[in-house]
């Protein structure tokens, strides 16, 4: 089984596991994914942050913020009547 992650392979993957034990050393490893952790945990938390502060300028000026549930109630019930409109042309071919 060839499992691929973004296009790279297994082998690609071990490959520049490799690299990255050589070029920086075992125990530099941790340190740098315990950066990069940090560094993705502070973008999630700036990313959420801004969305928290759309939605409150939102709805602080009185704008609904819910159409996108209108939206897909609106694209499933279209959804539902195209299925029925070519049910019995998929049926006969």
């Amino acid at each position: 089984m060839n499992t691929t992650f973004l296009f790279i392979g297994a082998p690609e993957i071990m490959i520049i596991l490799l690299i990255v034990v050589m070029v920086f050393g075992a125990d530099k490893i941790p340190e740098i994914a315990r950066g990069l952790g940090k560094g993705i945990r502070q973008v999630k938390d700036a990313t959420n942050d801004i969305k928290r502060d759309i939605a409150e300028s939102a709805k602080s000026q009185g704008l609904d913020t819910d159409f996108t549930k209108d939206i897909k109630k609106d694209i499933d019930t279209f959804k539902g009547n195209i299925d029925d409109l070519t049910g019995p042309i998929k049926r006969n071919k």
